[in-house]
């Protein structure tokens, strides 16, 4: 029995996967960062609008990827050693086989005629397709093969298991520059009529499945209309919504939320989202310790989206811990997760005027937070600089200031005080004066009062203010 298992589970060294998709890494790349993923993983993220390093988080400089063609020759070895049918093994498809299933694609008398042999023609596609940059290009570019491929959704009578494999295939080829193109070309001249399979899958195909055809419907969302003519398909983002609550995946939450974001094009469908409940559930997902980095970027941004009305800044405001947990993800994402943060907090704190919102934040360190953001490069004139400042200028109010004789404390997200520099450039924007709870060093007067837009007598530095508590002199 131990010999058995010896040939059923494979140790895979943790230098082979990819850090994405924590499967074997066909086509090995890095980034500036030095840091490698599967090319096609990689390629996903950066195509899906980051900025950064999935795994340092790091803002990167280019965006630029290198074959790691050492790890790809170790990969290639160990997967030799391991047996043809080592995921690494590269599958081959000849012109001659692709020309074979597009005609057949192609003729409509054979839908009957469809079973498990092209189910296995279509996967196997998916794998060639997958393993590199030239087998996508290769399948993607061959003539006629998307048109034949998109023309299964549009039938009558497809058996769940084929349209299955139909999305493996599409969605193996979508990094491909101009397939999402075709396909939303495609989408759009059909009426929609291609998004009844879709929605047929979303409800009873599998979970990888699922996940696929999300992201597929993601990447042809690309203008107005093309996002208008989904979200409008009887019934589709109800059934997105409803993938929430029935599956627990990550990933699929990740594809998910992205999806919808691109989808709210119009005051209705944010609206719409908002009586599916969604702001709690995002609520609960950025709440959620477990909750990784891109998902928490992607419910920011979506969250952002959803606070451009005044549905969602309502729902949003009636949450009880939604400002509360965006809050808390401010600085700890990427810079335009970040951003998404600050919108969402000044359109329920300024724009809204609500309170609450303004109460379930204040212990929360966000004034620090906030103007850490406001000092990360942002000009004068900056949108994002001025919702920062607004932020700043009722959190401070709205925290009460030196009428309870503590004080704030004012620190970054790692727990060092923040600079003098940065917490003078808070002054300006408070309605009062700024004294000391401080013991002072050097020549720093006990109680000296910090007027905003003043200068001092002595600097101000980390060392003689070093606890980085200040009270208002009202």
């Amino acid at each position: 029995m131990g010999r058995e298992r010896d040939h059923l589970y494979i140790t895979v060294p943790n230098l082979f996967r990819c850090p994405i998709s924590m499967d074997v890494m066909r086509s090995p790349v890095s980034l500036c960062t030095g840091v490698t993923y599967d090319r096609a993983s990689i390629q996903h993220w950066l195509e899906s609008g980051h900025d950064t390093c999935p795994a340092t988080m790091q803002i990167l400089q280019s965006k630029d990827v290198i074959p790691n063609l050492t790890l790809r020759r170790l990969i290639n070895l160990w997967a030799q050693s391991h047996g043809p049918s080592s995921p690494a093994s590269s599958p081959s498809l000849s012109s001659q086989h692709l020309a074979s299933l597009v005609q057949f694609l192609s003729n409509e008398n054979e839908t009957e005629k469809f079973s498990q042999n092209i189910v296995h023609s279509l996967s196997k596609t998916a794998d060639f397709a997958r393993v590199g940059e030239e087998n996508r290009r290769f399948v993607a570019n061959f003539d006629g093969f998307v048109s034949a491929i998109v023309g299964i959704l549009n039938r009558e009578g497809v058996e769940i298991e084929v349209l299955e494999s139909v999305i493996k295939v599409l969605d193996s080829i979508l990094p491909q520059s101009g397939v999402n193109e075709q396909l939303s070309r495609f989408i759009a001249k059909s009426n929609g009529s291609y998004l009844a399979s879709i929605r047929l899958v979303l409800q009873k195909g599998s979970l990888s499945s699922k996940i696929e055809y999300v992201r597929v419907l993601d990447s042809i969302a690309l203008d107005a209309e093309s996002k208008r003519l989904i979200a409008e398909k009887e019934g589709l983002l109800s059934v997105l919504n409803d993938l929430l609550s029935l599956e627990t995946c990550q990933d699929l939450y990740g594809a998910v939320f992205s999806c919808l974001a691109s989808l709210s094009v119009n005051r209705s469908i944010k609206a719409e989202l908002v009586r599916f409940g969604l702001v709690r559930v995002i609520t609960s997902t950025l709440l959620n310790p477990d909750t990784s980095t891109p998902l928490a970027e992607k419910s920011l941004k979506l969250l952002s989206t959803i606070a451009t009305c005044a549905e969602g800044r309502s729902a949003i405001s009636g949450e009880e811990k939604c400002a509360e947990a965006v809050a808390e993800r401010l600085m700890k994402v990427s810079r335009g997760a970040t951003e998404d943060g600050v919108a969402v907090l000044w359109s329920v704190c300024c724009m809204l005027g609500d309170k609450r919102a303004r109460e379930s934040v204040a212990g929360g360190n966000v004034v620090a937070k906030v103007l850490l953001v406001m000092q990360s490069g942002y000009g004068e004139g900056h949108f994002v600089r001025r919702m920062c400042g607004d932020l700043v200028k009722v959190l401070s109010v709205g925290l009460g200031l030196g009428l309870s004789g503590e004080g704030i404390r004012v620190m970054a997200p790692d727990n060092r005080v923040v600079s003098a520099t940065i917490f003078m450039s808070l002054l300006p924007r408070l309605p009062c004066s700024i004294l000391s709870f401080d013991t002072p060093t050097d020549t720093i007067v006990s109680g000296q009062r910090l007027l905003a837009r003043k200068k001092l007598v002595s600097s101000i530095s980390d060392t003689n203010h070093a606890s980085g508590r200040f009270r208002p002199s009202m």
